[in-house]
């Protein structure tokens, strides 16, 4: 056995913990991770398959364009929730300690920990493509609020819109 195909026997309890990890920054962590209809819950099913496609990636030795698929998703969904940028791309970080925990607690893998390094250095690539990402995406949100002002929508527009909602959290600090 060699360290790709420790991480692949592995992968449902890696990718498991991480959907956990990810899914407990929210408020309602508990509906997340429990409710597994995907229309029901968009947020909990749109996380446990776009980190399941990364760890693939991941694994697989991807290339770091590769990543920004699944990363898209991630970051769509936090950059519009109230995540700071370093809570939103944190969890990203956590495979790291999930995947070393793991292969730790096995006998037949705990020699693996010290091979590591590049799929370490991959997941530190994603992080930071995650963080562009949810710049790209903090952008444009302020781009149609500027937009709404502009052209004079935002009087018009007294709904829980996403520029509705910065408009009241900008008042609010």
């Amino acid at each position: 056995m060699d360290l790709a195909e420790a991480l692949r026997n592995n992968r449902h309890n890696i990718v498991d913990k991480w959907v956990a990890y990810t899914l407990a920054t929210y408020q309602s962590s508990d509906f997340f991770l429990k409710e597994k209809d995907s229309f029901a819950n968009p947020i909990g099913n749109t996380i446990r398959s776009s980190l399941k496609a990364l760890f693939k990636l991941l694994i697989a030795g991807g290339a770091p364009a590769s990543f920004r698929e699944p990363l898209t998703l991630i970051m769509h969904l936090r950059s519009v929730q109230e995540f700071s940028p370093s809570q939103a791309v944190a969890p990203l970080n956590a495979v790291k300690h999930i995947t070393r925990e793991v292969l730790a607690s096995d006998n037949q893998t705990r020699d693996f920990i010290t091979e590591l390094y590049d799929f370490e250095f991959a997941v530190d690539l994603s992080v930071l493509a995650a963080f562009d990402l949810y710049m790209e995406c903090r952008e444009k949100i302020y781009q149609i609020r500027i937009d709404e002002i502009r052209s004079g929508s935002h009087i018009l527009t007294n709904s829980a819109c996403p520029s509705r909602v910065l408009k009241n959290i900008q008042e609010t600090k």
